[in-house]
This record gives C-alpha cells, sequence and structure tokens, in this order.
C-alpha cells in the first residue's frame, strides 16, 4: 500500500471539514487538487472511504478506521517537532483545547497571556457542550479538555485548577432579593431555568438539589449561560449559574444573587487528557501556565 503523508492530511481535513470545498481551504490547496489526492488514497487502499450525500462528505467504517490512523499519525509527527523544537530551546507548534461553553468566560485570558507569552504557538479551541468535549476526548482529538464534571467511567489524568462555584440567580426585583440566608424550602413555590440534561452546571445542581430532598420545578431547559441569564432578567424563573458566566467587567443590573443556606455550589474546574496521552512540549508548558494563573486569580479573588 503506497500511501503519502500530504494525501493524509489532506484526507484528515475531508473528515474534520465534511466536505472538499472546506478541506481546500483548510489545505491552502485546490478543490481538484483535493479530489485527486482522495481519490489516489482510495485507489491504494483498495476500498471506498467516503461517500457523498447531498453536499456532504460522510466516511465510510474504512474511512473512519483511516481518519484514526491518520490523527495519530499527524499527531505523533506534530509532536516530534515538538520535541525537536524543545532541544533547541523553543516553545512553538499547535496547542488543541477543548472546552465546555461556560469555560469560555476565563480561558481566553488564559490563552491571551499564554500567546504573550509564547508567540510562537498556534492556538485551536473548540468550545462545546460537555457532551460535544466528551467525544472529542474519547476520540484523542485535542491535547487538552476542560470541564468542571469529569467523567468517572474513563481512565483520565485529571488535574483540579481552579474554583467553580455555582450561585443561584433571580431577577432584581424578586421578592427573596436581599434577603440573608434564604432556606431552600422557601423557594418551594418558584420556577426555575435550568441548563440542558448533561452540562456540568446541570449535573452538579441535581446533585445537590437532590441532597437536600428539593425538587425545583423546571419551566425551561436551555443550552447556554446567556439565554439562562436573559430568561432569569426576563421574570421566568430562578437558576444556577458559574459565578465565571457572571461577568465582572459588564454586570448584569437586572438579576440578583440569592443568599440561600448551602450556596454557593462547590465545584471545580478541571483539565484533563487520557491517561497514557504523551502530551506535548507545549501542552506541558500550558498545564503549568494554567497553575501559575490560578495560583495568582485565586488569591486575588474575594
Amino acid at each position: 500500500m503506497n500511501v503519502t503523508f500530504r494525501q493524509l492530511r489532506v484526507f484528515l481535513a475531508v473528515a474534520e471539514q465534511g466536505s472538499v470545498t472546506a478541506a481546500a481551504r483548510v489545505c491552502h490547496v485546490t478543490q481538484p487538487t483535493v479530489s485527486m489526492l482522495l481519490k489516489e488514497l482510495s485507489e491504494s487502499v483498495g476500498l471506498p472511504l467516503y461517500e457523498q450525500i447531498g453536499k456532504r462528505l460522510h466516511l465510510t467504517q474504512a474511512g473512519e478506521t483511516l481518519a484514526k490512523t491518520a490523527r495519530a499519525m499527524v499527531d505523533e509527527w506534530a509532536a516530534f517537532e515538538q520535541q525537536i523544537d524543545a532541544f533547541k530551546g523553543l516553545t512553538r507548534g499547535r496547542l488543541r483545547l477543548a472546552v465546555v461553553s461556560t469555560a469560555k468566560y476565563f480561558v481566553p485570558d488564559l490563552l491571551g497571556q499564554f500567546c504573550a507569552q509564547y508567540p510562537d504557538a498556534d492556538i485551536s479551541l473548540e468550545v462545546l457542550n460537555r457532551d460535544g468535549v466528551l467525544e472529542r476526548l474519547m476520540d484523542n482529538r485535542d491535547d487538552l479538555y476542560i470541564m468542571s464534571q469529569p467523567p468517572d467511567q474513563l481512565p483520565l489524568i485529571r488535574h483540579e485548577f481552579l474554583p467553580n462555584r455555582l450561585v443561584l440567580i433571580a431577577p432584581r426585583s424578586h421578592r427573596l432579593a436581599g434577603q440573608p440566608r434564604l432556606d431552600v424550602k422557601m423557594l418551594g413555590d418558584e420556577r426555575f431555568i435550568a441548563r440542558e440534561r448533561g452540562s456540568g452546571t446541570r449535573m452538579a445542581s441535581d446533585a445537590w438539589f437532590a441532597s437536600k430532598g428539593f425538587h425545583p420545578l423546571i419551566r425551561l431547559e436551555l443550552g447556554s449561560n446567556e439565554a439562562v441569564k436573559r430568561s432569569v432578567a426576563a421574570g421566568m424563573g430562578l437558576a444556577v449559574v458559574s459565578e465565571h458566566a457572571l461577568s465582572q467587567h459588564h454586570p448584569l443590573e437586572d438579576v440578583v444573587v440569592l443568599d440561600v443556606e448551602g450556596f454557593p455550589i462547590k465545584s471545580s474546574w478541571w483539565t484533563l487528557y487520557p491517561s497514557g496521552k504523551r502530551l506535548s512540549p507545549l501542552a506541558s508548558v500550558f498545564l503549568e501556565h494554567i497553575d501559575a494563573m490560578a495560583q495568582r486569580w485565586y488569591k486575588n479573588r474575594p
């Protein structure tokens, strides 16, 4: 089987982008070049690697297997390049991160200062819901993953680096706003706006409510913190959100944090990667950067 590294790179781009046009754009080549390389690769393998349905390409079983192999080979080569750069005293390469949506409130600060310190580093950042991050984690598609509720069933290297306190918010005009030390039972008649099932915030809040024997009346389930906050501000109910979702730079004038006994719910942010995975030099340096930044934030936190 005669396969070139260039063919594998292009095929991997097609697998990840889902179209020849997008793959050509990512690889900085023409569409006919991508089509030719795919044809040559399919002929060399001896099996169809994809099928066209509408405007999107879908991998066959052979294509899925090849994509996984190609990804491993490309990752190994990238790690080798970074190792060579490290021997030369250089810190550069591509750092791939997948983070849950709530982490978007602090990860850009982490990355901004990291890139200022290491200007030759290229960053690939995927912001997804928890299920999306888990899917990428199980496929080993990134260097590091950041979430607040790591899965227990997967063999992972886990590193806790920052508190993720969950607070209960209400409309500023709510009858309980400003009252001290509220009992959760006083919220029995309240409606709640919840994050979608499977999100880290939802898992932590459901576990906390269950431990208190409290069953919140869920009016809405929403897939983003912004939608949750706007629904609360509109008077549709109460909600549990991460403190990180409440911007310190642009305070939300229409919501207030309720002082409920047991809140804030204690949670943490974690960096994860599969057990046995060899971190690239750049990923290892980024982990050290996260630690340093988290310690600084924690000391300055009120």
